[in-house]
């Protein structure tokens, strides 16, 4: 299925964490909390303005990105667990 979104919408995905600590612990998956950074999947063609012009969106497909905790929707396409969320809601993009 592809899937397109509209508007100032975003899809990412969600990059796994370590799974061990800098000392060698290994961390069970029940106490694991899931990842604030992700790769950028889609985006949408941007929000309009009040004058109706479309206002392009300042990330794209392939971005490393940071968002908060209770961002976005979470959403299931291809059998692939992703979020949906507005670009407002990406604090910023990490640099490579």
């Amino acid at each position: 299925m592809k899937f397109r979104p509209l508007h100032d919408r975003v899809v990412v995905r969600r990059v796994e964490s370590e799974e061990k600590t800098k000392g060698g612990i290994i961390i069970p998956d029940t106490a694991k909390e899931k990842p604030q950074e992700g790769e950028v999947i889609a985006v949408g063609p941007g929000a309009r303005d009040e004058s109706g012009k479309v206002v392009p969106l300042d990330v794209k497909a392939g971005d490393r990105v940071l968002f908060g905790k209770w961002s976005g929707t979470e959403v299931r396409i291809d059998g692939e667990d992703l979020l949906i969320m507005k670009e407002s809601d990406i604090m910023g993009v990490v640099a490579k």
